[in-house]
């Protein structure tokens, strides 16, 4: 396939607009990134050269070595070594899935609390909140609503520690739903999440007013305080011809 000469890419880009608020080096990158979209240039294109860039656009090289560590970070050049900056091939290990639809589910949501109470820790609890067996933990149990309808089944332990306030204080909000709300509470540093699917039992089915069999996505989540230490463990159920997450690949026109 013949490509475009790098002077002809060049050409037909727009100029850095100097009255702009936005920095040169962030229009840059968008303009290189704009030819990829277009098809000015293509996957295994190389850039022009620095040299080249500099003398279209009237920047310094420091401006083009930032836009060009600004497209590698995003994924969508390479640069070798000795031989230059080139233009990525759609790759599908680089498809990443947005979670927009879990944070509507989550925002809009109120919460049904359906049991909370003082528990032994079992084996597998105490695993995951990194506790003795047998260790007092809150149990919570929860219902979350969405426009009328019941969008996920909650359970999750926490690590019970009188000394301390517990990570939700407040039963009717989980951390889960903070976090998408970007209000997550400051005794959380970090979270670790993961999704699987799953077939929801009688008691989900019951409560997410569905019959079975029905297939479903399973959220577990453990979250840490500034310690490191485990807070909270637990896992929200939702069904699955309610979900449906989609993601895009390669460059598209703004």
């Amino acid at each position: 396939m013949a490509h475009r000469p790098q002077n002809k890419v060049l050409q037909e880009t727009p100029s850095i607009d100097r009255e702009s608020f936005e920095p040169a080096y962030a229009q840059l990158a968008n303009i290189l990134r704009q030819s990829m979209a277009e098809g000015l240039l293509r996957p295994g294109d190389q850039l022009p050269s620095e040299a080249q860039i500099v003398a279209r656009y009237g920047v310094s090289p420091m401006t083009v070595r930032r836009a060009i560590n600004i497209l590698a970070d995003q994924g969508v050049v390479n640069t070798e070594q000795g031989r230059g900056t080139f233009v990525k091939p759609v790759a599908m290990s680089a498809a990443s899935f947005q979670l927009g639809q879990l944070q509507n589910l989550f925002g809009g949501a109120t919460v049904q609390v359906l049991e909370a109470s003082i528990v032994a820790a079992d084996e597998r609890v105490a695993r995951k909140l990194a506790v003795r067996q047998g260790k007092r933990t809150i149990y919570i149990r929860r219902l979350l609503w969405n426009h009328d309808q019941p969008a996920f089944y909650h359970r999750e332990y926490l690590v019970y520690d009188p000394a301390r306030p517990i990570v939700e204080a407040e039963l009717e909000v989980t951390a889960l739903q903070q976090l998408f709300s970007g209000r997550s509470e400051s005794l959380l540093k970090h979270g670790d999440i993961t999704m699987e699917a799953t077939l929801l039992d009688e008691e989900e089915a019951c409560l997410l007013q569905t019959s079975l069999p029905m297939a479903a996505f399973c959220f577990e989540h453990v979250f840490y305080d500034f310690d490191n230490h485990p807070v909270s463990w637990g896992w929200f159920i939702g069904r699955a011809d309610r979900m449906r997450f989609t993601t895009q690949v390669g460059l598209l026109l703004e």
